[in-house]
């Protein structure tokens, strides 16, 4: 039965920090996403063709989405990027995870007595630390997008108001809530991503041939709605920290 370890593996050591797999496939979604970017702005014509086309399709949509939310097409360019990227991010954190030769390649390490097989790369959000820290960047983010855009002022008066009991313990509720969305934000990503991957091990140690290939493409399905779930939570909250009601 193959060795299954919640916590990521350290694999190199950077000029005296560890190193994990799920952080070191994190810089490579980065680097790709990079990459992706530079190639698409040079490839940007006025006259859309090709893959232009097909990415102009899907930011439109993406945009009718937020403008759903938002209520207006400004909002939702002005706030386009953020809620993007967080989607694309996760949503390609998610699929490199199950590509052939991630978790495959690694090395043994020597624990209590006992060869572990240790994996070079692994899925990034099947470490708790990369969705919590995700959670709070985004959950940060959201109240200071609040304070740029109705004041520093009007935005904390939804945490702190002396104006009656009943504002003073909604402010704490709201408080608590902001806390709360960072747990739900970073275990919900975690525990979906983390139990996909053990699944497809098992079924793979178990039956190797065929039998993953239906789990392998629910992952896939589960690692989009996974990053769907993230963004359109970030989106609603955003909406709600920048209206003025």
């Amino acid at each position: 039965m193959p060795h299954i370890e919640i916590a990521a593996e350290k694999v190199i050591n950077l000029f005296g920090l560890g190193v994990t797999n799920t952080l070191l496939t994190s810089w490579i979604v980065t680097a790709i996403l990079v990459i992706i970017a530079v190639l698409i702005k040079r490839g940007i014509n006025i006259v859309p063709a090709g893959l232009q086309n097909i990415f102009e399709f899907f930011v439109e949509r993406f945009l009718g989405t937020m403008e759903g939310v938002f209520g207006t097409r400004e909002k939702s360019e002005k706030y386009f990027p953020i809620v993007a990227t967080i989607f694309v991010f996760i949503l390609l954190s998610n699929w490199l995870g199950i590509l052939p030769g991630i978790g495959s390649v690694g090395f043994i390490e020597e624990h209590e007595g006992k060869e572990l097989f240790v994996p070079l790369f692994r899925s990034s959000a099947s470490d708790i630390n990369f969705t919590l820290a995700l959670a709070v960047v985004a959950v940060f983010l959201v109240n200071i997008l609040g304070i740029s855009a109705i004041g520093f002022g009007k935005h904390l008066s939804r945490f702190i108001s002396f104006r009656s009991p009943v504002d003073f313990f909604v402010g704490i509720l709201e408080f608590i809530s902001e806390i709360a969305k960072m747990i739900s934000f970073s275990f919900r990503l975690f525990g979906n991503v983390f139990a996909g991957e053990v699944l497809l091990v098992i079924t793979a140690f178990l039956v190797p041939y065929a039998i993953p290939v239906p789990f392998l493409m629910l992952e896939i399905f589960v690692g989009f709605i996974q990053a769907l779930v993230f963004s359109m939570l970030t989106m609603v909250f955003i909406s709600i920290a920048v209206s003025h009601h």
